[in-house]
């Protein structure tokens, strides 16, 4: 399963469905994230925390550890993928999915590997990608 970063924030901050996307950890084989979705989420996390970046990096990476969740290479075939992502799905492609550079790697990068994507929000149930919350 690749952990997209609202997943990875809605967990570490503790919204609402925050025990129901951690449930959906504790099942899977294989937990894989990117370096971009961790970026994603160190800063959305510092900006609804007071001790900022430092503090938020130190707690993603923690939980990272914690889980464990293994943080997978950008590759050439996940930029490729990407980019055939936003075309596909992308803001302003007048699809409802609406997926910014961070979603598109997402799903690249779960398509790639050959795992569902676990996610919050409303834009990759718009998509073909496999989705790790059924």
């Amino acid at each position: 399963m690749f952990v997209d970063a609202s997943a990875l924030v809605a967990i570490l901050t503790g919204e609402s469905d925050a025990s129901d996307l951690a449930a959906r950890l504790e099942g899977a084989t294989t937990l894989i994230t990117s370096p971009i979705a961790v970026y994603e989420s160190v800063l959305a996390i510092a900006r609804t925390k007071q001790g900022g970046i430092g503090e938020a990096r130190i707690d993603v990476e923690m939980f990272l550890a914690a889980v464990p969740i293994r943080v997978v290479a950008v590759t050439p075939l996940d930029a490729s993928t990407a980019l055939d992502a936003f075309e596909t799905y992308g803001k302003g492609r007048g699809l409802p999915a609406q997926l910014n550079m961070g979603d598109c790697f997402a799903y690249a990068a779960a398509k790639n590997n050959g795992v569902p994507l676990l996610f919050k929000g409303q834009d990759f149930i718009h998509t073909d990608i496999a989705q790790a919350l059924a």
